[in-house]
């Protein structure tokens, strides 16, 4: 998929690591991203037969971490590949911290 953004002429990483910071603590790679499109979208992969709402929190978790606004789910598990695409909204406008 990073592959088939960038020949569309997208900016696309692969498992990009997001930091956690915890009362002053930096843990550099607590979190990888599966796609981070144009540095704006994050891109969440999964391949299972139904989503859970622990998929969805940990999206927003990137989110919310990243200060990114939108994010896309993806699960090729789903029958129907439209049925596995959610688009997850991060409405907090805090900064990267979780302090």
């Amino acid at each position: 998929m990073a592959e088939a953004l960038r020949q569309a002429g997208l900016n696309a990483r692969r498992q990009v690591n997001v930091p956690l910071t915890y009362k002053g603590v930096v843990v550099d790679n607590a979190f990888k991203i599966d796609l981070l499109v144009e540095e704006s979208l994050i891109v969440e992969l999964k391949s299972v037969e139904k989503l859970a709402p622990i998929h969805g929190k940990q999206l927003l978790t990137y989110l919310r971490l990243t200060g990114l606004p939108l994010g896309l789910l993806m699960n090729f598990g789903q029958a129907m590949f439209k049925d596995g695409i959610r688009r997850v909204v991060n409405n907090h406008r805090g900064g990267r911290s979780t302090d």
